[in-house]
Parts: structure tokens; C-alpha cells; sequence
């Protein structure tokens, strides 16, 4: 099969996947586990795999989580940066399983470290997907009070993706939690507002009303699920896509 084959195959051309920096963590809930990068890793070479173009942006929080500062009195500037700071060493840990299963990766950030990393260029970013190079997104969006989240929904629309994918350890969005409630329902579809009305939590509301001032759909599924990533951009009904009310009775 040819790579212009494998892309017909995949519903999406060009996808963000928003992943947290817990993701990376171990058993311990904290730190950068190798086994978890690389089995991050192999997950994006299956998409990959399939001429799919990918690029990543991963929060900090196995590493430093800002709340934590602002409640013993730290500024909220100064704790967002260090978060920033922290999802670099996050990307670059990522950067360096990825290539080790054979994929050529760029990593990227909003604050300049060019010694470690490329600074934030949206064409030249462009330019590495099309030419099928992984592209991770480190250093938020470079500036304090906007979160992670934020970050992925700005570069989903700035580099022209098709979907933001927000991985988590959950297949979907459910109306209460699942590990708690055994009757909690899954959602297959919510619009944008009946999200941010529920306050469910998908992401945060910023990054919705700027997903749907775009139109951008977020699809929300379980990452460690085996296949499901995959099966997600095969149009297979995976996890729960957030869109418009158009796309809900299509």
C-alpha cells in the first residue's frame, strides 16, 4: 500500500493531539517514566504509519502543576512560566522516544531555548508536517494565564489540523465520573455550548470558545486503550466528539 493509499484510508489528513504531561508520568503519579514516553511513541508511529500528519502539544502537570503554587501565595506569572519551562523537558523527553522507534521529530516552543528546541514559526512548523515529521508544541502559548489547553486549540487552527484530539485515560466524556459512578452515561456527541453549560470537563472554556469561534472538532478518547487513536481516525465511533449542532444531526 502506497502513503497516498494509507491517507485516503484515515478520515483526518492532519491532527493535534493534546496530551498531558500526566501521561508521561509512572505508577507514582509524578516524573517522566521511559516505558510511558515510549509507549506514547509507539502510538503515534501507528497513526503515523497511516499518512497521517501529527503534531502534539503536552502540559506539565507530572511535573509542576501551577495551583499548587498559586495556593501557598506563588504569582500566577511565575507559576505559569515555570509550567511552561516544565513542558519543554516533557517534549523533549517525548522527542527523544519518538525518534528511537524511527520517527523524525521537530520539537517547538513558544519560549526561545534554542539550544534544546526550534522557537514557535508557524510556517516552518507547516513545513516539518509536510514533509511527515512529528511536530511537538512546547511552552504552552508563551504567555502566562492561558492554559494548555489553550495551547492546543491555538495551533490545531494555526496549522490547518482537521480535529484536536484530547487524550486522556477515559474513553470519552461521561455526565459524572466513571470511576465513581457505575451509572454514568458516555457521551457520543456534545455541541460546544451544551459542554461549556455543563461544565463538563473537557477542556477549559477558553480553549471551547475558541474551538467553536473555528469550528474546530475535539474528540476525546482513551489513549491507552490499544487501537482506539487508530480506530478514531478510521471514522470508527470511538470516544465523544465536540463540534457543532450541524455535525450532532448529521
Amino acid at each position: 500500500m502506497t502513503r497516498k493509499d494509507k491517507q485516503l484510508s484515515s478520515k483526518y489528513r492532519r491532527v493535534l493531539l493534546k496530551l498531558s504531561g500526566e501521561a508521561l508520568a509512572g505508577p507514582q503519579g509524578y516524573g517522566i517514566d521511559p516505558h510511558k514516553a515510549e509507549e506514547l511513541a509507539l502510538r503515534v508511529r501507528e497513526i503515523r504509519e497511516m499518512g497521517v500528519d501529527v503534531a502534539i502539544v503536552i502540559g506539565a502537570g507530572n511535573i509542576w502543576r501551577g495551583k499548587d503554587g498559586l495556593e501557598l501565595g506563588m504569582d500566577r506569572a511565575t507559576a505559569d512560566y515555570m509550567g511552561m519551562l516544565a513542558t519543554a523537558m516533557n517534549a523533549m523527553a517525548l522527542m527523544d522516544a519518538m525518534e528511537r522507534t524511527g520517527l523524525v521529530v521537530r520539537v517547538q516552543t513558544a519560549l526561545e531555548m534554542r539550544q534544546v528546541a526550534e522557537p514557535y514559526i508557524r510556517r516552518r512548523a507547516i513545513r516539518h508536517l509536510e514533509k511527515g515529521r512529528v511536530v511537538i508544541f512546547g511552552g504552552g502559548t508563551g504567555i502566562p494565564y492561558f492554559s494548555t489547553d489553550t495551547a492546543a486549540a491555538l495551533r490545531a487552527m494555526e496549522i490547518g489540523a482537521d480535529v484536536l484530539i484530547k487524550a486522556t485515560k477515559v474513553d470519552g466524556v461521561y455526565d459524572s465520573d466513571p470511576h465513581k459512578d457505575p451509572h454514568a452515561k458516555r457521551f457520543a456527541h456534545l455541541t460546544y455550548m451544551e459542554t461549556i453549560k455543563r461544565r463538563l470537563e473537557v477542556m477549559d472554556s477558553t480553549a471551547i470558545s475558541l474551538c467553536m469561534d473555528n469550528e474546530m472538532p475535539i474528540l476525546v478518547l482513551n489513549l491507552w486503550n490499544e487501537h482506539d487513536l487508530r480506530d478514531a481516525l478510521l471514522g470508527k465511533p470511538v470516544g465523544t466528539l465536540v463540534s457543532s449542532e450541524e455535525e450532532k444531526g448529521a
